[in-house]
């Protein structure tokens, strides 16, 4: 074995390497190109290290050009599509259509590994895992065609074993059996839901997730986010979660999770602007730099982050006429009527129905329906019950609640407003957003999800 191993040498290291930012540019656009002209968008998952970056050099190249076992066919087809980026999106955008066009006359369909000098190695498939899977064999695949080198160099499939793998039945089913599984009402989307490792956001994320959707975690809280991401990657299914930490009121940190979102999945289909803060206080309370607080993360983070993923979904929507998008922000019944010492957190969600409805103007003729719900009080979530810092405890010290002299006081008040007699809760959100999701003739709406404390006229 010692004799072996010194003839093999090193390893080939797949340690990630970094992808450039403007496969923010493409990646969207080549996952429309690869997917269907109908039925649900393909994931696109982008991977880059230096074994990937050795088999992009001239000499390389026909190392990977065919298979050496039946899973680089069944999983990867038998050639990968070669594409170079020089740095000139426009012009990549221009040549690869032919460039996919050439590749379908001479194998039959759509590739679902593309070689891009200059960006990385792309995986397309149906799937967030079958996409992992199809990368993880051609992987595989590079790293045999490396090491082949110690034993006299590649030994390709036949021609004639490449044929027979590729029209034989039981390898088609063995791949069906591994993609199957569709059938729930957001299969295969891309959802990234911001501020949701905890509350609200946190049961978005989770009922997404149970419905088929990709979600991105996005928020500040690492080990929640991670957790939560974790958890949810350990169902079973064919999606996938991603914990990205991002800030909403910061434009960079924004930047960085759209091409982090890009580089796992290829793009976005529903945006949920979920991110969200609380303060309490009357006029005489209220300092100016907590309003300002207040207002950037409720108001200007929604404006961001609909600024930072509008490109993108416009970019997938050039490349594949007719698909319908939504951006759904998370609002609040306090968006819709006053909210007495509470008018921080109030005039920035009546700012977002303004700028819902003012989005959902501009993006339509892109495909984007833009719409909101407007929740009534979580009033199991931390943004009540938080033992130290939750409405319960602010309204309370706060005298929100006249005669109130307990917490439990505060909150008989605010369950006595509800004619169902309950608060809000995850559950009732998510179907609130699945229902604006699947609707095709609603744009710019404030949806109330308030066991009907608030009604609109």
């Amino acid at each position: 074995m010692a004799k072996v191993a010194s003839a093999l040498g090193p390893l080939p290291d797949t340690s990630p390497l970094p992808v450039p930012d403007s496969v923010v540019e493409l990646l969207p656009a080549i996952r429309m190109m690869c997917s269907p002209a109908d039925g649900p968008a393909k994931i696109a998952t982008i991977r880059n290290s230096a074994l990937v970056q050795l088999f992009f050099l001239p000499d390389e190249r026909a190392g990977a050009s065919l298979p050496f076992t039946p899973d680089h066919i069944v999983y990867c087809r038998t050639a990968p599509l070669e594409a170079g980026f020089d740095g000139n999106t426009s012009r990549f955008l221009e040549t690869f259509p032919r460039l996919l066009e050439e590749y379908a006359k001479r194998h039959g369909g759509k590739p679902r590994v593309i070689l891009a000098p200059g960006l990385g190695m792309i995986g397309v498939d149906e799937s967030k895992r079958s996409v992992d899977t199809c990368l993880d064999v051609f992987e595989e695949r590079l790293k045999i065609s490396r090491l082949s080198r110690a034993f006299g160099g590649p030994a390709f499939l036949s021609s004639r074993a490449i044929r027979f793998i590729e029209t034989w039945e039981v390898e088609s089913y063995r791949r069906s059996v591994s993609t199957g599984g569709a059938g729930r009402r957001v299969d295969g989307k891309v959802a990234l839901v911001t501020g949701a490792a905890q509350g609200f956001g946190r049961g978005i994320a989770e009922g997404l997730f149970a419905e088929g959707a990709n979600v991105v975690i996005a928020d500040v809280n690492d080990a929640a986010g991670a957790q939560l991401a974790a958890g949810l990657n350990a169902r079973p299914g064919r999606n996938a979660a991603a914990f990205v930490r991002a800030d909403v009121t910061d434009p960079a940190s924004l930047a960085r999770l759209a091409v982090e979102t890009v580089c796992r999945f290829g793009g976005v289909d529903l945006l949920v602007s979920n991110a969200g803060v609380l303060r309490a206080g009357s006029l005489d309370e209220m300092s100016p730099e907590m309003f300002d607080f207040v207002t950037r993360v409720n108001y200007t983070g929604y404006f961001l982050c609909v600024k930072t993923f509008a490109p993108v979904m416009r970019l997938q929507r050039r490349f594949r006429p007719g698909l319908t998008m939504d951006i759904v922000q998370v609002n609040s019944k306090s968006g819709l009527t006053g909210s007495n010492r509470n008018f921080a957190y109030a005039g920035g969600k009546f700012g977002g129905v303004g700028l819902t409805q003012s989005f959902a103007l501009e993006l339509v003729d892109d495909g984007i329906k833009v719409n909101a719900v407007c929740p009534g009080n979580f009033f199991e979530g931390p943004l009540w019950s938080d033992p130290e810092k939750g409405l319960f405890v602010q309204y309370l010290s706060g005298g929100k609640v006249p005669g109130a002299a307990t917490i439990d006081d505060v909150r008989r008040f605010y369950e006595s407003k509800v004619p169902m007699g309950r608060g809000c809760r995850p559950a009732d959100v998510v179907r609130a957003i699945l229902y604006l999701v699947e609707q095709e003739y609603e744009t710019g709406q404030a949806l109330p999800v308030t066991g009907g404390q608030v009604m609109l006229a």
